[in-house]
């Protein structure tokens, strides 16, 4: 099993998600994060000031998945999630090593 995440543009997260549902991903987790890359944020002007954004709004979807469907859904969200301008996000995959389900107590994939 591995964890997949993936750091977004929230605008992207209706499409990424109904990608991964075509694939058979049945649940996510998902979060309203902030953060910044290479860039170092964004300037804007309000009122007539010019000051840096730190921290741009992203999402973060995290799903776990069998080892086999791993390359399909590193290739769905990198399709749906890019619009190839900077600050598109990141793929992160982690290996698993166990998954409970707590209610019945299936135990690893069966739990996802």
């Amino acid at each position: 099993m591995k964890k997949i995440e993936a750091i977004i543009k929230p605008f992207k997260l209706d499409d990424v998600k109904e990608a991964l549902s075509e694939l058979g991903v049945q649940g996510m987790t998902i979060t309203e994060v902030k953060g910044f890359g290479r860039t170092g944020g964004k300037k804007e002007v309000h009122r007539g000031s010019a000051y840096i954004v730190d921290f741009v709004p992203k999402v973060k979807i995290e799903v776990v998945v069998p080892e086999a469907l791993v390359a399909q859904i590193l290739e769905a969200i990198e399709r749906t999630a890019k619009t190839d301008r900077m600050g598109d996000g990141k793929i992160f995959v982690r290996p698993i090593e166990g998954a409970i389900r707590i209610r019945t107590g299936e135990r690893d994939d069966s739990a996802i």
